[in-house]
Parts: structure tokens; sequence; C-alpha cells
């Protein structure tokens, strides 16, 4: 029997999940929806109706046929037809009426899919670091392929099993007594409370099945994305085996999930063939009796089979919308998550004047306790270019996410045009400012699409500008397909250099006022990074310009250099100015020169 030390199921309620969906089937905007739902609803009625006929049909067909009475012979043939073409009018319903629900599921299907997925992009960006892609898209697929599951089932297998049901004791009542009306009630009693007992003990498997391939799925994908990295240091067999010990965990997990069917579908068939014995032990004592008919039994024997099938898969059905219920609820989960960053609730659009950026004691840390700047002040003009440098780890590049505000800060602010950030809409901030950041990473697109996506609606000739701009439209137009040329996952299909041309493409596309270039070229050889700063340089003309750096020989054109340390402001003037302080950025810069000194003679 099944063993009962199996960890619980984490149970999910069904209502309020239902509740929270419903929503979604019977929305308040779309009337022709709800009437396509009551016309479905009308065709299990009409299916369960003639289906009943059906059986009553077939029943007097036998009684005339026993009466030995052979100038009935059209009489019975007729009824025999009509319990066939009870038959085909049932199937013709349940299929019309899936024809007529089909949009519905899609449309709930849909509009929940496209909910969640926004709801995703709103969510901070410390969710997506600390959340593996390949999870959260596994909760979505599973949560919107639930959907439409559990939507058939409901409507069309638990609704018409009811109203079935209820039409068979009535039927039962009248014609038998109540000693069949009672036999049936303890049968599907029965037959229910073994179902949902053996179900929530394979519920418990699947949910351990379910959590050993999402993890399964989670390491694939982190490991196909780093796949360059898995090369370098030869990893491959390393992460087969890693990823060969996931999926046998969820094949073991798959078997006795499997295996356990083998129990309910064992008692299922008990506990109905008992039933279907002595429900036909009943008739047949009583027509000995003389209280009923040879046809009868056939009336008996149909309308308990008719039960039998919807109830056959009530397991199926039960296990399917507990688990159904399970995958949503992780959806809603997902919906439930608040975003860390919110806009105020008297947010405003960001006017931009002149492009004049200012942190003022800017205070931020990741995590508490944790501080990562300590009181930053800096002042970048309207049109004037600011570089910021320092050791790796010294909150450069914090610098670029706070701008963009993917993060609030701890204390401090920082206003553009004396707007604190903090009080203007996302939106309206984020499309002020461009970025080419140190790792650029495309779209598996074409090398078109993802210029263009640095502005919506851009045409073909802002694209080709865009790319002139960016000194790449060369290299476009001589491959076979141009711009329709495909880029491969995350731009892999170009070299770092092409990939940087075309965040500049697209940031130029954007054409922000305001511009920052988070380590733009650090990623870079050293002929390339020379080709590219000429670009960058001209693109910064006429735009207020943050530089995060770490090579100190890009910055030396910029109108102010800040060295930080710490979390500090250690230094700060123009390269000239720092050089004579003989401080921090001069032994970097010395620093950095003997390194090229070094490469030059190692050439």
């Amino acid at each position: 029997m099944p063993p009962t030390d199996l960890p619980p199921t984490k149970d999910r309620p069904l209502i309020p999940t239902l509740r929270r969906f419903l929503p979604y089937l019977w929305p308040a905007d779309a009337p022709g929806l709800k009437v396509r739902i009551v016309v479905a609803m009308l065709f299990v009625v009409a299916s369960k109706v003639v289906q009943i006929y059906g059986a009553y049909a077939m029943k007097w067909a036998i009684d005339r046929m026993a009466g030995h009475d052979r100038s009935v012979i059209w009489l019975a043939m007729a009824l025999v037809a009509g319990y066939a073409a009870a038959r085909l009018m049932s199937t013709a319903f349940d299929n019309i009426r899936n024809v007529v629900f089909e949009r519905v599921g899609q449309e709930a299907t849909r509009r929940l899919a496209a909910t969640v997925f926004r709801h995703l992009h709103q969510l901070s960006l410390r969710f997506h670091l600390e959340r593996r892609t390949g999870a959260v898209t596994k909760v979505v697929e599973r949560g919107t392929k639930s959907i439409d599951t559990m939507l058939y089932f409901m409507l069309f297998n638990i609704a018409p099993t009811v109203l079935e049901l209820t039409m068979v004791l009535g039927l039962f009542w009248w014609n038998f007594g109540p000693w069949l009306v009672v036999a049936t009630l303890v049968m599907v009693v029965v037959y229910i409370a073994f179902t949902r007992w053996v179900t929530d003990w394979r519920n418990a498997l699947r949910t351990r099945m379910n959590d050993l391939d999402t993890g399964a799925v989670a390491h694939a994908v982190d490991s196909l994305l780093n796949f360059e990295t898995v090369k370098y240091f030869g990893a491959e067999e390393r992460e087969a085996r890693r990823y060969e010990g996931a999926v046998s965990a969820y094949a073991d997990a798959a078997v006795k999930s499997e295996n356990s069917l083998a129990w309910l579908n064992i008692g299922q068939s008990l506990v109905t063939n008992l039933m279907l014995a002595g429900g036909l032990a009943f008739i047949v004592w009583g027509w000995a009796q003389q209280r009923f008919t040879v046809g009868d039994v056939t009336l008996v024997s149909t309308l308990l089979s008719q039960l039998f099938r919807p109830l056959d898969l009530l397991g199926m059905v039960y296990r399917t919308i507990r688990q159904g219920v399970i995958d949503m609820a992780a959806m809603f989960d997902l919906l439930d998550t608040g975003a860390e960053v919110v806009d105020a609730p008297d947010a405003k659009p960001l006017k931009i004047d002149r492009g004049h950026v200012r942190f003022e004691d800017v205070h931020f840390g990741y995590e508490p306790g944790r501080d990562i700047l300590k009181g930053i002040d800096l002042d970048v003009p309207a049109g004037q270019t600011l570089a910021v440098v320092g050791p790796s780890g010294a909150g450069k590049s914090t610098l670029a996410r706070l701008m963009y505000r993917f993060y609030d800060l701890t204390g401090g602010r920082i206003t553009i045009d004396d707007q604190d950030i903090g009080t203007v809409t996302q939106a309206s901030l984020r499309a002020a400012i461009g970025i080419v950041p140190q790792d650029t990473v495309l779209f598996n697109d074409t090398i078109g699409y993802n210029i263009a996506y640095g502005r919506e609606g851009a045409s073909e000739e802002d694209i080709v500008r865009a790319a002139k701009g960016a000194a790449i439209a060369g290299f476009i137009e001589r491959q076979p397909d141009q711009y329709e040329t495909r880029v491969g996952e995350r731009g892999l299909k170009l070299s770092g250099g092409e990939k940087q041309r075309v965040a500049i493409a697209r940031t130029l596309l954007k054409d922000p006022p305001i511009l920052i270039l988070d380590e733009a070229t650090s990623a870079l050889d050293s002929r390339t990074e020379a080709e590219i700063l000429g670009t960058l340089q001209a693109i910064e003309r006429g735009r207020t310009t943050i530089v995060i750096a770490h090579r100190l020989s890009t910055v030396v054109h910029a109108d102010q250099i800040v060295v930080l340390e710490n979390g500090l402001v250690a230094e700060r003037g123009t390269h000239a100015e720092l050089l004579r302080r003989n401080g921090l950025y001069a032994e970097m810069w010395a620093r950095q020169a003997q390194e090229r000194q070094e490469a030059l003679a190692a050439e």
C-alpha cells in the first residue's frame, strides 16, 4: 500500500487560487467570451440529456424484444436507431462545446501570460540576479500550460459529472427506489475518498519530481549560457556529470510517480466494478420478483457505465487540478513579488533642459550594513564628460546602475537638472539615458533588429545612419545578408569590437541627452580599443557623459576625472592636475604605463 512516511505535499488553497484566476476567465471587458462560456455550458447540458435518452431508448427496445411480439419490430428498430443517434449527438455536442470554448481558454492564457511577462520586467535587477532565468521561465511555462487543462477538466469533466450524477440518482430513485440510490452514493463517496488519498500521495511524489525537473532545466540553461566558460576550463565532462546527476534524480522520482498510478487504477476499478456487480444483481433480483424488466438491466448498466467513464478519469482530473493549482499558485507568487523600485505616487516625467547631473552625498549598499558608496558627491555640468576611475570594487559600475535607478539609494540623492530621479517616472528617466556597457549582450536576432532596439519604430534609414555613426556599416554591408545577418545567442557570432559597435549604434539611434560608457572598451584588445575610442569620443560631443573606466588612457580627454577608492572620492581633477598631485591616480597611471610597455616588449 502507499507509504505514509513521505514529506507532505506543499498544498495550495484551491478556492483562493481559482478566485484569482476568475477575472481572466470571465473578463469584464469581453462580453463575447462570456457568451461563449454560457453557450458551451448549454451544450454540456444537452449532451447529458441525450445520453440519458439513449439509455432509455435501449431499455425500451429490449423490453419490446423481450415481449416476443414480432409486430413491434419497427418500433424496436426505431428505438435502436434513436440510441445510436443519441450517441452521435452526444459526441457532436461535446465537440461543438470544445469549439465554442477554445477561444475562451486561449484568451485567458494569453491575458495571464502577458500580465506575468510584464510584471517580470517590472521587477528589480536584484530579483533577476538572484533567480535563475531557467527556473523562472519554467514556472511561467507550467503556470500558463495548466490554465487550459484546468479549465477543460473543471468545466467539462467535474461539472458534467455532478450534473450526470444528480440526474442518475433521480432516475434511480424514480425507477428502482432508494436502495440503488444509497449504493450509488456510497460508491461515489468511497471512490472519491480513495482517489483523493492516493492522489495526495502521488502529488507529493510529483512535487518532488517537478522540483528536480526545474533544477535540471535551470542547470542546463545556466551551463549553456556559460558555454564559453565551460570550454575555457575544459569542463564539458564535469558539466555533463552534473546534468546527468540532476536528470537521474528526476528519473528516479518520475518512476516512483508513474508506478504509483497502478495503485490508483486498481483501486478505482475495484470500487466501480463492485458497484456495477451489486447494482445489476439488484436489478436481476427485482426482475425475478417481477418488479423490473429485462430492459432495466441494460438501463442500469448503461447509466452506471456512463457515470463511471468520467469517474475513471477522476484521479487524473483531481491530480491535474491539484498540480494545476500548484503551478498557477507558483506563477501567482511571481505576480505577488513586489517590485523593489517603484514610481512615487506623484511621480512626473523627467524634463531635460540641459542635462546637468549631480550626485549629492550618495550612500548605497547591495546588502544592509555593507555600503558600497559612502557619501559620493559628483557634479557633471551639461555637455561635459566626467570620468570615474579606481580599483576594482570601488563602486564605479554601481554608479551606472543607480543612474538608471535599478536600485534605490540608501542615502543622499541623484538629480538631473535639479530633479531628484527618485521623484520622476522610471520610464522617462531611462528614456533620457543611453549606455554602452562593458559586456554587450545582444538578442538572438539580426544586426538590424539589435540596432533598431535603441528606438522603437526607427526607420531603415535611421538604422543605417546609426550604423555609419558607429563605424560598423561597412562590416554589415560586407555580410551576405547585411542587416538581416543573425548574431547568434547573446551575439556570439560577432567579435567583441563588433558587438560594442552595435551597442554604440543603438545608443546613437536612441540619441539620449545623457550618456554612460561603463568600461565600454575594457574587454577589447588595444588595437580595437583605439579604433572604438574615436567613435565613443565623437558621440560624447554635446552630451552629458559619465565614463566609467579601468584603463586611464581612455579618459585623458575628460573634463573632470574622479578617483574612487573604498566607496569614497579619493581625488578629482583633470588628467594633468591629477598627475601633478602625484597621488592614487598618478600611481595607477604609472603602473598601467609600465604594463603597456611590458606588453609591447613582449610582442
